[in-house]
């Protein structure tokens, strides 16, 4: 069995006999100048090419939109990561007598706008942050994201 079929190659057509010679020991002028139809080529009736960047044109907006919700969802991670990070800062300052406000929106990347709101008591001292995580997709409005840390008062 040989492999060009498997990789997609037709082998070439088989050649048949050469005609009878005639009687009289000469070939036939019409068959001599006309090619044989196992020499011309073929001609395909369906052309397979182009068919990829058809297949591939059409299923392009898929994965785009598979790319976009994949950043999307990288985004909402680094923005959890950035309110909790902010909000164990917030507490910690806070409790120590510090401006635990100006620790948390220092701890954050300022385009993710984070409100933090520090509430010291007399054992606990606690910080909220919210951040807004804007949207990669336009048509989506965006996240809010809140993480709160408690730390001990310090006295």
């Amino acid at each position: 069995m040989s492999v060009l079929p498997l990789l997609g190659h037709r082998a070439p057509p088989r050649r048949r006999a050469t005609p009878a010679a005639r009687s009289d020991g000469a070939e036939s002028a019409v068959a001599a100048a006309k090619p044989s139809r196992e020499t011309r080529p073929r001609r395909r009736r369906w052309d397979d090419r182009g068919v990829s960047i058809l297949e591939f044109t059409g299923f392009l907006p898929i994965l785009l939109v598979i790319g976009m919700a994949a950043i999307q969802l990288g985004l909402v991670g680094y923005g959890i990561n950035q309110a909790g990070t902010a909000a164990r800062a917030a507490a910690r300052i806070e409790s120590q007598g510090g401006d635990g406000t100006a620790a948390g929106q220092a701890a954050v990347s300022g385009w993710l706008h984070p409100n933090v709101s520090p509430d010291k008591g007399p054992d606990l001292t606690t910080a909220t942050v919210k951040v807004h995580v804007p949207p990669v997709i336009p048509l989506f409005g965006g996240w809010d994201v809140t993480r709160h840390a408690t730390m001990p008062t310090d006295d």
